[in-house]
């Protein structure tokens, strides 16, 4: 959050914080639906697993496939984060000026050292690393209410004419990705007492905390800087802005503690993204829809290490051409790489909350309430329309030319049509394959 969130502040203004709550209200309509689904339905693909329940097997794998894509996206995306914070965080603490390239590259050589050998970072230590950043982060919002803000302390970011801006429309997608891998509470159901109860409530807990929290604090920051001069701050001080705020309201201690918790929290989820990715392109092998070669694991470590070797390789290539062209590692690394992404976990989403309205409408008994189908179908024209409003304003994200704005809109579209074809070629000539796709179990309660 704390590189990403200035950009939101730079292109949304001071009505950047409500975009945090409009997203956190689009999901847990999304998680009504979603939830209601995974009562009777033993997932072993993600989401993807539940549109092919729901909508078919090539719908299916055109969603697995857009799925790998839009995941690689986000992952190697945010090697431009990484690189820039590491960077600064060795000026800061060393004065050791180290190029961008090399930063993002080690740490590309590091995640794969890690995931070629099976290590994984585990749910406790990735949750140990989160809360402590949501304590330092916490800590500067009160610094900063603590000392009455630049200004004194405002709530004009709340205020319609600011909080539904067309900067705070554009900026949704930002605003989304903050709550990536919330679904993740699926994981444990097996582990849970009363999953069907447990799960759930953990979910809306999670999305209603984060919602509430990350605009918490991009308001704080609003007013740490005062409504007139905050978007030239986030402009001119970028991924470095939440840590020139901590620095002055809190003390040049924290700002040395923010920079080692962000770093390794990030790294850590760049380690767990990799895997799962891993994991997501090993099972499509498995079941003969991606080459052969992708499923094997290492006699070893028993990781699926060749599917890892590709991932590392497509983002050590990615970095490498951005470093030749001279690209920004911030604004063009990170937020153009990171856009297609964007799109296409929003699009998977939309089309999950589709699948969650058929799929309750053939099956009464999975309705729990008379809200469910209603609610399921919001959330889809919902986050379709979201999509919408992101690719509709993608100049105020992107800050790119038309022809590089089309492009970014086209590869989420693009990826998705292609998979439908291969589904349907997988359906004629490789049928037994095709039969595989989307492996899951229903049962009934």
């Amino acid at each position: 959050m704390a590189g990403v969130a200035p950009v939101a502040i730079s292109i949304g203004g001071i009505g950047a914080p409500m975009g945090y709550l409009i997203a956190g209200a689009v999901l847990m309509l999304f998680a009504v639906g979603f939830m209601a689904m995974t009562r009777h339905v033993k997932a072993a693909g993600g989401f993807y697993t539940y549109i092919t329940l729901a909508m078919g097997k090539t719908v299916g794998l055109a969603s697995a496939i857009l799925a790998i894509v839009s995941y690689n996206c986000l992952q190697i995306g945010v090697y431009g984060l990484f690189a820039v914070q590491t960077q600064a965080m060795l000026q800061v603490l060393f004065g050791v000026d180290v190029p961008w390239p090399v930063v993002a590259l080690a740490a590309v050589a590091a995640v794969w050292f890690l995931g070629y050998r099976g290590i994984d970072v585990g749910a406790k230590v990735l949750g140990v690393l989160l809360v402590a950043e949501t304590a330092i982060l916490a800590i500067m919002g009160a610094g900063i209410l603590a000392r009455g803000g630049a200004h004194g302390i405002s709530t004009s970011s709340f205020a319609p004419e600011h909080a539904f801006n067309p900067g705070v429309l554009a900026i949704l997608g930002i605003c989304f990705a903050a709550f990536m891998g919330f679904e993740s509470t699926l994981l444990y159901r097996r582990e849970a007492r009363d999953p069907d109860k447990s799960v759930p409530r953990a979910t809306f807990i999670a999305v209603g905390f984060m919602s509430v929290f990350y605009a918490f604090i991009v308001w704080t920051v609003v007013q740490a800087y005062g409504d007139v001069d905050v978007v030239e701050a986030a402009g001119q001080l970028a991924g470095g802005m939440f840590f020139e705020t901590i620095s002055h309201y809190v003390g040049p201690w924290a700002e040395v503690v923010m920079y080692v918790l962000i770093v390794t929290s990030v790294y850590a989820s760049q380690l767990a993204f990799h895997n799962a990715i891993n994991r997501y392109v090993y099972m499509l092998a498995r079941d003969g829809v991606l080459p052969a070669f992708l499923g094997r694991t290492h006699p070893k470590y028993k990781s699926p290490h060749l599917a890892g070797q590709l991932q590392t390789a497509l983002a050590a290539v990615v970095i490498i051409i951005c470093a030749v062209l001279g690209a920004d590692p911030y604004k063009q690394l990170l937020i153009w790489v990171n856009t297609p992404g964007i799109f296409g976990i929003g699009g998977l989403q939309g089309l999950v909350s589709v699948a969650a309205f058929i799929y309750l409408r053939r099956n009464p008994a999975a309705i729990t309430h008379k809200l469910l189908v209603p609610l399921s179908m919001v959330s889809a024209v919902l986050l379709f329309g979201v999509v919408a409003l992101i690719g509709i304003n993608i100049e105020l994200l992107t800050f790119a030319d038309a022809l590089t704005n089309a492009i970014l809109l086209l590869v989420a579209p693009a990826v998705f049509a292609a998979g439908l074809l291969i589904a349907r070629r997988l359906r004629t000539a490789r049928p037994h394959v095709f039969a595989k796709i989307g492996s899951f179990e229903s049962h009934d309660d």
